[in-house]
């Protein structure tokens, strides 16, 4: 009793701690009344061109020195490119109307290169994203949804656009949002009764306005009155002359009752939670429906194959029947470019030791949207740090291969798929730096990760290769014929082209619901927070990839055809096959890409999704159908 006592006393320990504990980064900073708020910019970024610019790469007001924040690898990856703004914001003190650059009276003149740059800039739909006690500026959207009439009047429809628009089109003439009414959201912390008040911002939103010059009223003081807003002009931006414009901005506070933890449920609200639920619960059902009535099938005829094979009376009958039995000295025979297989599974035993970390991680709340870039940073660090268990996978079954070069091996398995990745990253970033974006990797960035490559990963690979390949080989249950035996002809589906449509359709039909979510946050610049569902769907992934591999590496057998070690790394990743489908119908029916280079981004970056997605489903079903050859062959009596 005082045992258990202890354990629950314990366990109360933890969860208080837990209710005070803060991911490092990420603790609430607490503001007393007039402190300084700092407001920083990010980047700018278009889903129609998918090339993220930094703030100034236009001609916006520049404080007296720009400081950039150092940034993890993470964000320099996506191309944020944090720097500090003009903007001066107080705690919880308004300002009505204020110019932001330092000459009240005089407007900004911008050149024809500036203004031809900001017109096309406004026609491919740039958004700008600021950031406030790092929560993002979000613009808000009102609508009415489908409702009634009468419900109509009452109840709108809230959503947030992150960022805001860098201006509008009126036909062909060019509008910029000059005027940006910024309204923050403070939560008034509780304190004891003679100290001084403390705020923490919630919420971050911005109004963004078009007023022409002549409308703003600017004084010496750098003052400025709006106009009313029904008899305002809005800035126009001619490409073809000098444009004078002023930047101004005011600022609003409001108490909110938002806590300080739950800041981001605003811009992580989702209107579809429910579809989300039902397609998981849908696919859920479905794959552990087909799962069941496969397994009692497979189960039921294998018990009855192994039966039949170990009735020693009917001997003669068996030996006439046809089946997995008969190509019992051939099952196990190596494959060919026996390295080249195994250096491809330890690159999927690597990918898929690192999604399960990070996805389960992320879950628990982590790697969260608030913590810039560190979803990425984790999944690059984990991905070379698994090196070990790639390497030592690939190299026992190497060893079992019968392959002996294992420095050769080793060296494959860390450099095959890391050199595909990063040579059609290489190729892309030079198209991005023509674009002179910041979404272009630094160059010392990306000396700094061949050297996490060469001197991480690399060293880990040889490490977990050598002691895969020291250790005892898979024990494999039946011995190989000296001579091959002959291959009956195969009937046309048991061609590899339909063996991959036909399973690929299960493992996609269980995930696609997901994938549409992971495209909107890759390429729609919006957060991706659902770990949680994604984590169930990546176990409901794994189940049925694995089944249906051994369903078609049982057929294969059962057609005698014992060439089954490439064919079901290959097989097993159908769905890579779909899911390169989907990104064509994502691209043609949601993205509103028209340009070369966007178009090129968006496909090489897919061809790198999709050669993952098939080296780890690859990869799940290659083991499973291994396991299940060696079961099957260990139950049969062979003399």
């Amino acid at each position: 009793l005082q045992e258990r006592l202890r354990c629950v006393l314990v366990l109360l320990l933890f969860l208080h701690c837990t209710d005070s504990f803060y991911v490092p980064g990420v603790a609430p900073i607490n503001f007393h009344r007039n402190d300084p708020v700092e407001i920083k910019a990010v980047k700018l970024t278009s889903s129609r061109t998918q090339l993220p610019y930094e703030y100034y790469s236009l001609p916006f007001c520049q404080p007296s020195k720009i400081t950039y924040k150092a940034e993890n690898l993470g964000e320099v990856l996506r191309g944020d490119r944090i720097v500090n703004t003009p903007f001066q914001v107080s705690m919880n003190v308004e300002k009505k109307c204020e110019v932001l650059c330092n000459f009240p009276n005089k407007p900004v003149t911008l050149t024809v290169e500036q203004s031809k740059l900001i017109a096309e800039r406004i026609r491919e739909d740039y958004y700008v994203h600021l950031i406030a006690d790092n929560l993002p500026v979000a613009t808000r959207l009102e609508f009415y949804s489908n409702r009634e009439e009468e419900e109509k009047k009452k109840e709108k429809d809230v959503q947030f656009e992150h960022g805001y628009r860098l201006g509008f089109m009126d036909g062909n003439k060019f509008y910029l949002h000059n005027h940006l009414s910024f309204i923050l959201y403070y939560h008034r912390e509780d304190v004891e009764e003679n100290q001084e008040p403390t705020y923490r911002v919630v919420r971050f939103e911005v109004i963004p306005q078009s007023i022409k010059l002549e409308d703003l009223k600017a004084d010496e003081k750098s003052m400025c009155t709006l106009p009313e807003a029904t008899g305002s002009a809005p800035q126009e931006i001619d490409p073809s002359k000098e444009n004078q414009l002023l930047f101004t901005y005011s600022v609003h506070w409001e108490e909110s009752d938002i806590k300080w933890a739950s800041r981001w449920d605003t811009y992580l609200t989702m209107s579809d939670v429910q579809i989300h639920w039902f397609s998981i619960i849908n696919s859920v059902v479905v794959v552990f429906f087909l799962s069941g009535i496969l397994s009692m099938i497979i189960i039921r005829t294998l018990r009855k194959d192994i039966a039949n094979y170990n009735k020693e009376d009917d001997i003669e009958d068996t030996m006439e029947e046809s089946g997995w039995k008969l190509v019992h000295g051939d099952v196990f025979r190596p494959p060919q470019y026996p390295m080249i297989l195994s250096s491809l599974l330890g690159s999927g035993i690597q990918l898929f030791c690192m999604i399960l970390i990070v996805i389960f991680v992320a879950m628990l709340g982590m790697l969260s949207p608030s913590s810039r870039g560190a979803l990425m940073t984790t999944a690059c660090f984990l991905f070379m740090f698994m090196g070990v268990f790639g390497g030592f996978f690939a190299g026992r079954l190497y060893r079992t291969l019968k392959g002996h070069r294992w420095k050769k091996g080793a060296f494959c398995t860390a450099t095959l798929y890391p050199g595909v990745v990063f040579g059609i990253c290489f190729v892309l970033n030079c198209f991005i730096w023509g674009k002179h974006s910041s979404g272009a990797v630094p160059f010392p960035t990306m000396v700094a990760l061949l050297c996490m490559w060469f001197g991480i990963s690399l060293p880990l690979v040889y490490l977990g290769y050598y002691f895969g390949f020291r250790k005892q080989p898979y024990d494999n249950p039946v011995r190989t014929n000296q001579i091959p035996r002959q291959i009956p002809e195969q009937r046309w589906y048991m061609n590899k082209f339909v063996g991959i449509l036909m399973a690929g359709i299960l493992p996609f039909g269980a995930m696609f619901i997901e994938l549409f979510f992971i495209f909107s946050a890759i390429w729609e610049n919006q957060f991706y927070y659902l770990f949680g569902f994604l984590f169930l769907v990546f176990i409901i992934l794994v189940v049925s990839c694995s089944q249906i591999s051994i369903v078609m590496v049982y057929f294969q057998l059962c057609a005698e055809d014992y060439r089954w070690w490439w064919r079901t790394f290959l097989v097993s990743g159908g769905s890579a096959f779909y899911v390169l489908i989907y990104a064509v119908f994502y691209f043609v029916n949601k993205l509103d890409i028209v340009e070369f280079i966007p178009s090129l981004l968006y496909f090489g970056y897919t061809a790198l999704m999709v050669l993952s997605f098939w080296l780890l489903t690859g990869t799940i079903g290659f083991y499973a159908a291994y396991m299940f050859v060696r079961k099957i062959y260990a139950a049969v009596k062979i003399d």
